[in-house]
């Protein structure tokens, strides 16, 4: 059992930038760190924890996925739609796979638990 609670991430590692992990960063360094729970990030299907530090970037989502908000702000915008929404810990979300959004990290460091499916 792995227990998830709000504010109490398992220790992260170092993933490098978003860049790094295919999106396009517009603001800031956005540094990213994450621990894999189930699979890997190429798995069918992954589960795990993501987090990244302050900035905004884009990307195109390569799998399915449903997050829960475990630390700080975001500000996702649906670039194919306009929509935007504001999370923060405890609200979540739905994306399903080639959606483009785009990121604004609001708060210093913004981490997420996430179940994927490619």
């Amino acid at each position: 059992m792995l227990p998830i609670k709000p504010g109490q991430p398992p220790a992260l590692d170092p993933w490098g930038t978003v860049a790094d992990l295919g999106s396009t960063i517009l603001e800031g360094e956005v540094k990213a760190f994450g621990k894999m729970a189930h699979g890997a990030p190429d798995s069918p299907v992954s589960c795990g924890w993501f987090s990244c530090t302050q900035g905004v970037f884009r990307m195109v989502y390569p799998f399915t996925e449903h997050a829960v908000v475990v630390e700080g702000t975001v500000t996702l915008t649906n670039e194919a739609t306009g929509d935007s929404q504001t999370y923060q810990p405890g609200d979540g979300w739905f994306i399903e796979k080639g959606t483009p959004i785009l990121w604004r990290v609001n708060s210093p460091v913004f981490t997420k638990n996430y179940f994927a499916v490619v």
